[in-house]
């Protein structure tokens, strides 16, 4: 049995008099309603409330000019810091991965893994020591880094990123002469410029620029370059090469800083288009700053 149900209706109040005016609305086209309503009666105007997948599919049309202009151009990432700690940060940076894969960006995913060397280093009793944000490597510590590197973090990610439907190759820079290095400083033991221990932002950086890629992106703990380190809210959007040498010398930017910087010079000043320092903390920031205007960190440009 159907039953009619009542119109519902709008109310407001006519400023100029006591009376309310009450307006049918018409759910179905093919009726009619017959309306009278005065002149002097204000018109209200419907806005109907996005729906949450609405929204969601709003955003994913605003990054069309993004994969457009990245859509068969190459992006180096390098990943490391709070985003390997994390099982759920992991998930994202591995899915924002393949989801770039999927759009016909081409990305090269340089890891560390200096909190699983640490780990490693600690239970063999080896004290880890750094200077000026990078790693000091003797014989001993050498042994656990490859290890780590190469037989646990490397395969391991691999795993990860062929599970979440991309296919994935891990190489170390060992294999096939990827990478030639010379020692960088007598005091840093087994650390060079690319068997050393070669700081991942130095690696991310020289690929970057051998494979003349679009973008140079860093995943870190902090917001990026900040002109005040103790204050997130003084995060620097954008910077060129000679804003940024200026904040070192400055003393603004320092410590496990300064690789990632002079890395991100170092790229630019080779021909890679545009270098980023992002928060790796915060779920998805790599899809934030490849695909959309607000971005998730620092970038610098030449």
């Amino acid at each position: 049995m159907l039953t009619a149900k009542p119109s519902p209706t709008l109310s407001f109040q006519n400023p100029s008099s006591n009376l309310h005016f009450f307006h049918p609305i018409n759910k179905h086209p093919s009726s009619h309603i017959l309306r009278s309503i005065p002149l002097s009666t204000p018109t209200l105007t419907l806005t109907p409330t996005p729906t949450p997948s609405q929204t969601r599919v709003e955003i994913l049309s605003e990054s069309l000019p993004y994969i457009q202009k990245f859509r068969g151009k190459t992006i180096v990432v390098k990943y490391g810091g709070a985003a390997m700690k994390s099982e759920s940060l992991q998930d994202s940076v591995i899915k924002d991965l393949v989801l770039l894969s999927c759009v016909g960006i081409r990305p090269v995913l340089v890891h560390g893994g200096g909190p699983e060397i640490n780990i490693w280093l600690n239970k063999v009793n080896i004290q880890p020591h750094f200077l000026n944000g990078l790693r000091v490597t003797d014989a001993a510590t050498m042994e656990i880094v490859q290890m780590v590197l190469v037989g646990k973090v490397n395969k391991g990610l691999v795993s990860l990123i062929n599970k979440a439907g991309a296919t994935a190759v891990g190489l170390a820079g060992i294999d096939g002469y990827l990478l030639t290095a010379r020692q960088k400083s007598v005091q840093l033991g087994f650390v060079g410029d690319i068997t050393f221990n070669i700081n991942a932002d130095t690696v991310a950086g020289e690929i970057a620029a051998a494979l003349g890629a679009e973008k140079l992106i860093l995943l870190t703990d902090i917001a990026g370059i900040l002109e005040d380190k103790n204050d997130p809210s003084t995060l620097v959007k954008q910077i060129d090469i000679k804003g940024v040498k200026r904040m070192v010398e400055d003393g603004k930017v320092a410590g496990g800083m300064i690789p990632k910087v002079n890395c991100c010079v170092r790229s630019l000043a080779q021909g890679v288009r545009t270098t980023s320092i992002i928060d790796g903390r915060v779920k998805h920031s790599l899809l934030t700053e490849v695909l959309t205007d607000e971005g998730a960190g620092t970038m610098i440009t030449g």
